[in-house]
């Protein structure tokens, strides 16, 4: 029977609220360990998460294979060194096959609310706007960048054509010979561009800021040496093991020391000038931060686009948006046929994916008033048995996602399992240890490049703060993750 045809339960021990690679994770450590007692709530019609929605042309990862994979599931048969879309997709489906996660998956259940009732302990789970599942426990995988950030422009709505963002991209809109407009130059936007730029009629880029752009060493994965992994894992372990302490080293760069990356900015200008002979051009994609600022991109294709005849980079701000095309602040009309918006994805000031409502009614919301905080990026206090995946500052500017993913997923496993030995009902972050984290986390990232670098970016929140990046090595998370600390905790025995 298809996931979401098989009738939701109505009582439950854990409640598993997304399928990437978080929720997969959370899941498969679960099964491993012995617990079976969980459902897995995917509101798409297919599990994943990221590699399910950005199916746009050219989608890539941006971190090598090897790494970009769970630890307990290396994958020898990756085609190239940095993994595209199709293959990231088929990978986290087969990692559900192989570990038997199919049963506990309904997909189309959207969770329109969660509910901490304080009597039994329990939450209540809203799926659909109106089958309501009980719960022990809530994980939240919905991702960090699960929800596109549509730009307020005036009159975005009265377009005549198509207008679609890159995460919800329209296969089905010919851009052949069309004029079309894409707003933003993000990561997203860096990879689709050179795809798109050779079959339109004309490609117009609005930039607000410039990206520092990295050649992205990639290339296809031999016959021979995808056999060779195969027939021998260890050498995928090692493999693994150097590429993860060549992106770690980054960090210190990224946290400590910010003015070794700018001394590789005139490298990187090198590079563009062999790509762009323009020199207005050029001058309009030369970045004015710090590189590592902004997230740095990796391209071996951008500036090849932007050098073609139809390609216009347009840098003068967006007035409004009429059926004909975008108007520019300098009075000009740049007629378009698609818009197509590469504007990235709610970080910095996101609240819960969901309505969360906590003990006494309070809502997860209210409580991030002045910024999403959560101890070790987990957990909240006013929140018991809430478990977040990818939470406030966990997120990267240098080094694999997954192995954030892991370190956090074992945390929580190691708190199921804490509870079940216990005989705990209910498990809450202490106040004091939420502020004492927090307190200490945003000093330290007062001193990094993001701070320092003179960008304005999507890590940070209206108020500046940094709400969305670890500031440090992932080895120092992976080791204050390494085991659930219930010192800092109240606990509720099982009555």
């Amino acid at each position: 029977m298809h996931d979401a045809q098989r009738a939701l339960p109505t009582h439950v021990d854990v409640v598993i609220v997304g399928s990437g690679f978080s929720g997969l994770c959370v899941a498969i450590l679960m099964k491993r360990s012995g617990l079976h007692d969980f459902v897995m709530l995917e509101q798409a019609e297919q599990l994943g998460g990221t590699w399910r929605d950005n199916h746009y042309p050219g989608a890539a990862c941006d971190i090598p294979s090897s790494l970009y994979s769970f630890s307990f599931e290396p994958n020898p048969h990756w085609t190239r060194v940095y993994p595209q879309q199709a293959e990231l997709q088929a990978y986290v489906n087969a990692c559900a096959d192989k570990y038997g996660l199919r049963p506990h998956l309904h997909t189309g259940a959207a969770v329109t609310s969660a509910r901490f009732d304080d009597a039994p302990q329990l939450w209540q789970i809203t799926v659909n706007g109106t089958h309501v599942l009980r719960a022990r426990v809530l994980v939240s995988g919905t991702g960090g960048l699960s929800r596109p950030a549509l730009p307020d422009i005036e009159g975005l709505g009265e377009f005549a054509g198509p207008v679609f963002h890159s995460a919800r991209w329209r296969h089905d809109v010919s851009l052949t010979g069309r004029r079309v407009a894409v707003i933003g130059t993000g990561a997203s936007a860096i990879q689709f561009v050179p795809q798109i730029a050779p079959q339109v009629g004309r490609l117009t880029l609005f930039q607000r800021t410039a990206p520092w752009i990295m050649p992205k060493p990639d290339r296809a994965l031999s016959a021979g040496e995808r056999a060779r992994l195969s027939r021998y894992p260890f050498l995928q372990r090692v493999q693994r093991a150097l590429v993860y302490v060549r992106q770690e080293y980054r960090a210190i760069f990224f946290t400590r020391w910010p003015k070794v990356l700018a001394s590789l900015q005139p490298q990187l200008l090198r590079h563009m000038k062999r790509k762009v002979k323009d020199p207005v051009l050029r001058e309009t994609l030369r970045p004015h931060y710090v590189m590592g600022c902004k997230r740095i991109l990796l391209s071996n294709d951008y500036f090849e686009a932007l050098v073609q005849p139809q390609v216009a980079v347009v840098t003068e701000g967006i007035e409004r948006v009429s059926a004909t095309g975008i108007h520019t602040r300098d009075g000009m009309l740049h007629e378009a046929d698609v818009i197509i918006l590469g504007t990235g994805f709610q970080t910095g000031d996101v609240g819960s994916p969901f309505p969360v409502f906590g003990r006494a009614g309070v809502a997860l919301d209210e409580a991030w008033a002045s910024g999403p905080s959560a101890y070790l990026g987990c957990t909240v206090a006013g929140f018991p048995n809430l478990f977040l995946m990818t939470g406030p500052n966990t997120g990267l500017g240098h080094n694999s996602m997954i192995y954030m993913i892991e370190s956090q997923a074992r945390y929580v496993l190691d708190a199921l399992l804490t509870m079940r030995r216990r005989r705990l009902q209910a498990v809450e972050v202490q106040p004091g240890a939420q502020r004492a984290f927090n307190l200490g986390l945003q000093q330290r990232l007062r001193r990094t490049v993001w701070a320092t670098g003179g960008c304005r970016s999507w890590y940070l929140s209206r108020d500046g703060s940094n709400r969305t990046l670890w500031p440090g090595f992932t080895f120092t998370f992976r080791w204050r993750t390494r085991a659930f600390d219930i010192g800092r905790y109240t606990c509720w025995p099982v009555r």
